[in-house]
């Protein structure tokens, strides 16, 4: 586990010199450059180069992980050296008595035999799918060796999410989730929870790495979170992605049979997932500029008000959201906005899962990681580069994810049909396909 920076003038411990710790320098250079052991960025532009007032030189440090404190070429980071940290066995770490479907005992047997193999893996599953019970065995199995368990997330509210249900299921082992602002972080745990972001400060310390939502941002696209993952792994390890949406890079390595994985194309409620309706609805942000709601969506909007039914719809962009708010409180005053730098999101969200509010405007910030049993979508502009095939497929994926209201209505209104909307849609028919073949949903 990487610890801290240190001094260079360090006095040697008796733990040093015991060999129990062990130092690496925190900037390298060499004829290509400077590299950061830290987050592994390389490119010049995340150096810079300053007067230290620690070393008293011309120092460089790194731009890229500068939240975490300066990783600089003074100083020297810090590592555990001696025996890995062991942890008891247990023989029967899992407390939890549900039950799997069918389609979810398929994977949950194909994530165990990936975690005893030490292999890479990636289990490929529906939203609404149940995938935190899939994982459920192949953790009991490692724990019940004594391994160190990992599950990682881009983001803070999964986290928040997952672990009373981890700590429920597993009562008997030491557990914590680690985030920006984290009361847990010096607790030394078998099973962590934790944002991919708080994997920097590991160094070989799990035998098994579960990243949730490996698509996301901004893990998707940032390689010193991609790299914490590769540092934080023991040299014998398992690493199992869990997605609804695999990038077509991982799409590729399924096909050339690089990476292994396991398809979940059914709900566990065995009824088949939402198929958007594509709604052409004329030029939408013309209709804004003139102060009116395009008036397919309006008709859609007002349905569901006088239904009762709870919604979201979903803008392309936080500007026009906000200047368009007032027309869509002029039908119900309730209606609010909200965006990933909202400071009243969360509470924002609960009134619409507490039934306060009947629906919300929204960014693809509620594309993931809000379930709500009976909900509705709209995307306004749903050709817009923003709603990409991935993006499309898991606002859908907010409809129909209980079992008492396993239906549900998904319109996306656009001025033109676009690629990635037609994509999203095949795929989603693709999934209720296979399952219907496999059997696994009854409708």
């Amino acid at each position: 586990m990487l610890l801290d920076e240190i001094d260079p003038q360090h006095n040697l411990t008796e733990h040093d010199q015991q060999g129990y710790i062990g130092y690496i320098n925190a900037i390298e250079q060499d004829a290509n450059g400077h590299k950061c052991n830290r987050c592994g960025a390389n490119e010049s532009h995340c150096f810079y180069k300053h007067h230290c007032a620690k070393c008293q030189k011309e120092c460089v440090y790194c731009r890229n992980c500068i939240m975490m404190g300066k990783s600089r070429s003074c100083t020297k980071l810090v590592l555990w050296a001696g025996t890995p940290l062991l942890f008891s066995p247990h023989p029967e770490p899992l407390q939890w008595q549900g039950e799997l479907s069918d389609g979810q005992e398929a994977a949950s047997n194909a994530v165990v035999e990936a975690i005893l193999q030490n292999k890479e893996f990636l289990t490929w599953a529906v939203c609404g799918a149940g995938k935190t019970e899939v994982l459920f065995k192949g953790i009991a199995v490692a724990l019940s060796k004594g391994n160190r368990v990992c599950i990682a997330t881009p983001r803070t509210d999964v986290v928040l999410e997952l672990a009373p249900r981890l700590k429920q299921a597993f009562p008997h082992t030491t557990t914590a989730a680690l985030y920006g602002g984290s009361e847990e972080k010096s607790v030394c745990a078998q099973l962590v929870i934790s944002t991919t972001h708080q994997l920097l400060r590991y160094y070989k310390a799990f035998d098994t790495i579960i990243i949730d939502e490996v698509d996301a941002f901004p893990y998707s696209v940032d390689r010193a979170l991609q790299f914490a993952v590769e540092k934080s792994r023991r040299e014998q390890s398992s690493l199992i992605y869990l997605t609804a949406t695999p990038s077509n890079v991982m799409k590729k390595a399924m096909k050339a049979n690089d990476l292994p994985f396991v398809t979940i194309p059914a709900r566990f409620h065995r009824h088949s997932i939402p198929v958007p309706h594509l709604k052409w609805c004329g030029n939408w942000q013309k209709s804004f500029s003139k102060g009116n709601i395009p008036s397919s969506l309006l008709s859609w909007y007002l349905q569901k008000l006088q239904s009762k039914t709870p919604f979201l719809i979903f803008f392309p962009n936080i500007d026009l959201m906000n200047q368009n708010l007032t027309l869509f409180q002029k039908h119900y005053e309730k209606i609010e906005a909200v965006y990933a730098e909202d400071v009243n999101r969360k509470e924002k969200v609960s009134k619409l899962r507490e039934g306060a509010s009947l629906g919300l405007l929204t960014t693809t910030i509620l594309e993931r990681g809000i379930t709500i049993p009976k909900l509705d979508v709209a995307v306004i502009g749903a050709e817009e580069a923003i709603f990409t095939e991935s993006a499309l497929v898991q606002i859908a994926g907010r409809v129909g994810r209980s079992a008492m209201y396993p239906s549900g209505d998904v319109v996306f209104f656009h001025y033109g049909k676009a690629r990635e909307m037609l994509k999203a849609v095949k795929q989603i028919q693709s999934m209720n396909k296979e399952a219907r073949e496999r059997g696994l949903i009854d409708d």
